[in-house]
């Protein structure tokens, strides 16, 4: 007589074995490849915030080209392994932001192209033709190449505003992209000095380094508060823990230094978020103080309560 379980093992593999036939039949889906959302949106207070992903990119070449450039080698790759980060390359973000404040759509910088912006800003419901302002925090090429496409307009019914400092600062460089992006605006921007609104709850602050005139943005609807950073800090690392760090794109590093470790300070100390326009998408998070500098905490469901 044959054992029960010699059956039931032989029934097992057999089962088996249709399984992997079955599984190899359903196998056949295609690979989709990775996926990411290009908005996000959240409440705060009255206002309605909505970061968007104008593109993103690996930059396939040494960070330390970028940041750090103060450090030795060893101790950047130290710390980048510290944190599970390659040293050979990273990925860049570029995040402008919608904010609703119920009487004003308001985008804040405009992205590395006015095709990716006007697609993100769609898969969130929105259209360039709504937006009734455009805040620019400073003039680099990333954050004004959306303004338009050969000279047509994107958002044709936006009020255009920048910084006083920041656009007399450039107007002499003879930048390329200024030239293009900013010239053609000259007669019709609404330039504004540190500490005043763009409108109720959104107020011009220094953030001075990255550029001349580098402004962040700070909200305030019902006792809530976010601060729209820009670029003073660039990287959520070499950034954040390492505050003196230099950046290649920093026009005064030092200035641009005290910067970043004075608005880090103010962030962790007031625990209030911020939108970093290259900081891993979807961009907000929160700081800490860690040691002589700061951690980054990407927000989670704070926001949704």
């Amino acid at each position: 007589m044959k054992s029960p379980f010699l059956l039931r093992r032989r029934s097992f593999l057999s089962g088996g074995a249709a399984m992997v036939a079955a599984s190899t039949v359903n196998a056949a889906a295609p690979m989709l490849g990775p996926s990411i959302s290009t908005h996000r949106r959240f409440q705060l207070g009255a206002f309605e915030v909505t970061t968007i992903l104008s593109a993103t990119q690996t930059i396939n070449n040494d960070p330390q080209s970028i940041f750090g450039l103060n450090v030795g080698k060893d101790e950047f790759a130290q710390v980048s392994a510290d944190n599970n980060l390659p040293s050979d390359k990273f990925q860049m973000f570029y995040t402008p932001t919608v904010v609703n404040t119920g009487a004003e759509l308001i985008l804040f910088d405009t992205g590395t192209s006015a095709s990716g912006t006007v697609a993100a800003l769609e898969s969130a419901g929105y259209t360039a033709d709504q937006i009734d302002k455009v805040v620019l925090t400073h003039f680099h090429g990333d954050h004004i190449s959306g303004l338009d496409t050969d000279g047509e307009r994107t958002f044709s019914n936006a009020e255009v505003i920048c910084g006083a400092l920041e656009f007399e600062d450039w107007d002499f460089s003879g930048n390329e992209g200024f030239e293009t992006h900013i010239r053609p605006l000259e007669d019709e921007l609404n330039m504004l000095d540190v500490g005043q609104d763009v409108a109720t709850g959104v107020t011009a602050i220094a953030a001075h380094g990255h550029t001349v005139g580098h402004l962040g943005f700070m909200l305030e609807s019902e006792g809530k508060n976010l601060f729209i950073g820009g670029d003073f800090a660039n990287h959520y690392v070499w950034s954040l823990a390492h505050p003196d760090w230099e950046v290649r794109f920093d026009r005064d590093r030092e200035m641009a230094a005290k910067t970043r470790r004075e608005l880090l300070d103010m962030l962790a100390t007031d625990k209030m978020a911020f939108v970093g326009y290259h900081m891993p998408w979807p961009g907000v998070g929160y700081v800490e103080k860690r040691g002589d500098g700061f951690q980054y905490v990407p927000a989670s469901y704070q926001l949704m309560l």
